[in-house]
């Protein structure tokens, strides 16, 4: 397949954005406007125990130090995340229930849905970025190649022979693949399964040969000596592992982050809006809580509310092209 001449994947992060949301504009002040008074209800549209939820729930924690209020997971997942960012564009914009803004509900799923239970630009109140998070290229033990060109040369000398697992198709592990497989002109077969686990199964035990999934499991398997690691796709090394390099240090401009954010629904005052925005900055610029998100791979990202909804909308109009070339479009 060929994308469309606008394909521009250097876009998917762009650090002009990052620099105008995060240091160019400062937060607002701790307004002291209305503010539940109760527990406040946080949206989790995962399952519990991923590496989103581990993030969400370090946040939710912060925030509950801060504040001296609870902040409680709810985890609402099933359809890609879909099922809980509904429950959280139909929740009471009082400020008592937000949740978790991810770019599979956000920026991926508006092309790969052909129908959707909300309206991305209608249905929400982007709040603040928490996180970012990139992919790690793992490939299994018995792949002759130990790095990315070399990784290259191998599929082109065996056309259709290599595969890529993913979690999902949409998913930034399979649009990751779908990246690699259109920047350096492979032909390689993505195999999707039902979530990350059964697809390392398989990557370890040899049925499939690599995969791009989020940092924390594939390094952790990598450092175990199940898998071998070759590259992350954010556009810099990441911390968490230094001496891994970037996918961008071999095919120019390639960039691909996970993210996650705080949103509610449409219609939340802009007070209180402000409040948790500003409450967000100082839980993000805390040494603990940006030590813990290291840990888990995550790189913390604070943005004012009109950064990251000008970050969600650059972010679908990139992924777009390559939604469409995947033939991944569920209708």
């Amino acid at each position: 397949m060929t994308l469309s001449p606008d394909f521009r994947p250097s876009v998917l992060g762009r650090r002009t954005l990052l620099v105008a949301s995060a240091a160019g504009l400062a937060a607002p002040a701790l307004a002291q406007g209305p503010w539940p008074t109760g527990p406040v209800r946080f949206i989790g549209i995962f399952p519990p125990g991923g590496g989103t939820d581990i993030l969400s729930r370090l946040w939710c924690a912060k925030m509950g130090e801060i504040t001296g209020q609870q902040f409680v997971v709810e985890n609402r997942s099933g359809s890609a995340g879909n099922v809980g960012t509904e429950a959280i564009a139909r929740s009471n914009p009082d400020g008592t229930t937000i949740g978790l803004a991810s770019v599979s509900s956000l920026s991926i799923a508006p092309t790969l849905y052909a129908r959707l239970p909300f309206d991305v630009r209608r249905d929400f109140t982007f709040i603040s970025g928490l996180w970012q998070l990139p992919n790690l290229l793992v490939v299994n033990n018995d792949v002759p190649a130990r790095s990315v060109p070399e990784l290259i040369a191998l599929i082109r000398a065996n056309p259709g022979r290599y595969t890529y697992a993913s979690s999902g198709s949409g998913t930034t592990v399979h649009l990751s693949g779908e990246m690699f497989k259109h920047m350096a002109g492979l032909d390689i077969l993505h195999v999707p399964y039902r979530g990350g686990a059964p697809a390392h199964i398989d990557l370890i035990g040899g049925r499939v040969h690599m995969i791009f999934d989020n940092i924390p499991q594939a390094l952790a398997e990598a450092r175990d000596g199940k898998v071998r690691a070759l590259a992350v796709t954010g556009a810099q090394r990441s911390p968490m592992a230094p001496e891994i390099p970037a996918m961008a240090e071999f095919l120019p401009g390639f960039e691909i982050t996970s993210w996650g954010g705080v949103q509610g629904p449409a219609g939340m005052p802009r007070p209180i809006v402000d409040r948790i925005n500003a409450l967000t900055k100082q839980a993000l610029e805390n040494a603990d809580l940006q030590q813990r998100f290291r840990e888990n791979g995550a790189t913390p990202w604070w943005t004012t509310p009109e950064g990251l909804a000008d970050f969600r909308a650059q972010n679908e109009a990139a992924f777009a092209p390559l939604i469409r070339a995947s033939g991944a479009r569920v209708d």
